[in-house]
């Protein structure tokens, strides 16, 4: 499975909280972006996000003067930050149990962005899908495990061991068909 930091951007535009939505508006323009990182004042700080969603819903929706209005009044601080070694399906998860679309990818320091349009251009869950690699992995498992039953006997612990790997992904399959199950039922 693919991780958030081969998906990601590295090229990460970050506006100042005092900034005006004008001049956010402006950069977003310019940069043909959805999104912009807001910086951190102090080191300890966490990274804050506005969207074009945000500016849409919080100003324009209501008419306000995007010159008035603060970047620090409409942005989401702190924001929902992804760990670079995160298998894509979790970070597609997260964004849809967090309804969010942009998120910084994070390990002591900013080392990214991974949008919704990242994981549908770049990842390959269409070419490995979960539950196909899920299958496969379990036809290996179960082919070692009857190999190391064979060659060091039914009752030794390398052949417990390999049954065990084969029972940990079975059980991961079951989850997810319970998982998928329960998405149907809720419509």
């Amino acid at each position: 499975m693919m991780k958030a930091k081969e998906i990601m951007t590295t090229e990460v535009v970050k506006i100042k909280g005092s900034a005006t939505i004008a001049e956010a508006v402006q950069l977003m323009r310019e940069k043909n972006i959805r999104c912009l990182i807001v910086d951190r004042r102090r080191e300890a700080d966490a990274y804050g996000i506005i969207t074009d969603t945000d500016i849409v819903k919080q100003v324009a929706a209501y008419g306000k003067d995007p010159e008035q209005v603060r970047v620090s009044e409409v942005m989401t601080k702190p924001c929902i930050v992804v760990n670079p070694d995160l298998g894509v399906e979790y970070v597609a998860r997260l964004f849809a149990q967090a309804q969010i679309h942009h998120a910084p990818v994070i390990q002591a320091e900013l080392l990214g962005l991974v949008s919704t349009a990242d994981i549908l251009m770049k990842s390959d869950f269409v070419e490995k899908p979960k539950e196909k690699v899920l299958e496969e992995e379990i036809n290996n498992a179960v082919a070692k495990a009857r190999q190391a039953c064979e060659v060091n006997g039914n009752n030794s612990s390398e052949c417990a061991v390999a049954w065990d790997v084969v029972e940990e992904l079975q059980a991961e399959a079951a989850h997810q068909k319970a998982e998928k199950m329960h998405n149907i039922a809720r419509g």
